[in-house]
């Protein structure tokens, strides 16, 4: 039987896509390894987002050769969109697999039934577990039509793509028939979901079709643009039983003047006015973010326009990136007006520091207060404790009486004590 390894970077969507390839490998009579031992295949789904995900796409690439240098070499994903020849001549012999023209588990399953002898094999769409998961991640929509200044994603990914509703639903009982409770739904611009289909359909369309799914307890949404949160999806969140109360939201800047040069379509009053809106109809939702630092001609003035947003906004979790320069963005046209490296790391320090007190002054509104956590697994930072996770994100750790099967269980528990990499219940 032939082996077979994989190497995903990057995103929910890049590892839902990594799992679609994963089980038409599968079919096809390979075994999957993920031990030190050398495989005989091995698939690396890139992501090109910064630059250090392109050189820990490369590093993967290396690692596979060290590793056997006899094997082939599969790479697909954002990077090899558009870095075809930068990585064969980094790695002569690999073998790229883009998604033009057809999808990627597409052409990888007949790539995989031509190396296999199960040729009667026929693919089916989707995904029905995710390997390593509690919880699992359906992509119902790919590609962007924003275009960000900074952002390389619609280069790489195209135009938005919804998947139709009916195939959702096959996908989502299929995963509830394999015991997942919790499905995050995720796409490269979740809020555009449906838009390009044939009659339009929308988010909130999809989240009712999952609600009708026996066993999906909770259904979580990924990421999710400030233009697209709607009326009917805030309805949504402030009636549904199964809907988590959790929005992740990028701010990627707090000040007017840079969210215009990064072709963002809204300001700082709408983004303000918007998680205004969210907590008067939601008051115990958590939102996270994504903040961009150092955006070419970003002055010390525009900065801190993000800090005080940040402040004002106070989410459970920022998450902080220096920019990186991709080439073919807008934005790379500006190098002229790129921010010094040190300035960027100071002002991250900085903007971190509060991100961090205002997850405090979010995590301390649940002590003592019972809530439900779905057990994922047995703590790496807190040894003795399981953790997992409530519907409003919300990290929990608990030390089990005696010898309980925990894992994927929605337990409810009341909550102790706050630490600085968890809540203790």
């Amino acid at each position: 039987m032939k082996t077979v390894k994989f190497y995903t970077l990057g995103c929910k969507v890049n590892q839902y896509d990594t799992q679609e390839i994963r089980e038409r490998f599968i079919a096809c009579g390979f075994k999957e390894i993920n031990n030190g031992a050398k495989a005989d295949l091995y698939v690396i789904n890139t992501c090109t987002v910064t630059h250090r995900a392109d050189a820990d796409s490369f590093g993967f690439i290396r690692k596979a050769k060290r590793e056997n240098p006899k094997a082939r070499i599969i790479v697909t994903g954002c990077l090899a969109e558009l870095d075809e020849s930068r990585i064969k001549t980094a790695s002569p012999g690999v073998i790229i697999v883009k998604k033009k023209g057809l999808s990627t588990p597409g052409r990888l399953h007949s790539f995989a039934r031509g190396l296999s002898l199960n040729k009667a094999t026929v693919p089916r769409q989707g995904i029905s577990y995710f390997s390593g998961h509690t919880r699992a991640f359906l992509k119902i929509q790919d590609g962007c039509d924003n275009f960000c200044s900074y952002c390389k994603v619609p280069l790489v990914r195209g135009v938005s793509k919804s998947k139709p509703l009916s195939q959702i639903k096959q996908e989502a009982q299929r995963l509830a028939e394999n015991s997942f409770k919790e499905i995050v739904l995720c796409g490269i611009c979740l809020g555009a979901y449906g838009r390009d289909l044939k009659p339009t359909r929308n988010l909130v369309d999809a989240i009712n079709a999952l609600e009708e799914i026996d066993g999906i307890l909770r259904i979580r949404l990924s990421s999710i643009e400030a233009a697209d949160v709607s009326d009917e999806l805030i309805q949504k969140l402030a009636k549904s039983g199964k809907l988590c109360r959790h929005l992740h939201i990028p701010i990627q800047s707090g000040d007017d003047e840079i969210l215009k040069k990064m072709n963002r379509r809204y300001t700082r009053s709408d983004y303000i006015n918007l998680i205004r809106k969210i907590k008067r109809a939601v008051p115990a939702i958590a939102i996270t973010t994504d903040v961009l630092v150092g955006f070419p001609g970003e002055s010390e003035d525009n900065f801190r326009n993000t800090l005080d947003l940040v402040k004002e906004i106070k989410p459970l979790k920022a998450h902080i990136f220096p920019y990186s320069k991709r080439e073919a963005t807008a934005a790379a046209r500006d190098s002229k007006f790129e921010v010094d490296a040190a300035v960027i790391k100071e002002r991250i320090s900085r903007l971190k520091k509060i991100a961090d007190k205002c997850a405090c002054i979010y995590k301390k509104r649940f002590l003592l207060k019972n809530l439900d956590v779905l057990i994922e697994s047995p703590s790496k930072e807190n040894p003795g404790f399981w953790e997992g996770y409530t519907d409003n994100y919300l990290k929990v750790c608990m030390k089990p009486e005696g010898q309980l099967a925990l894992k994927n269980r929605l337990i409810p528990l009341k909550i102790r004590k706050i630490r600085k990499n968890c809540l203790v219940a």
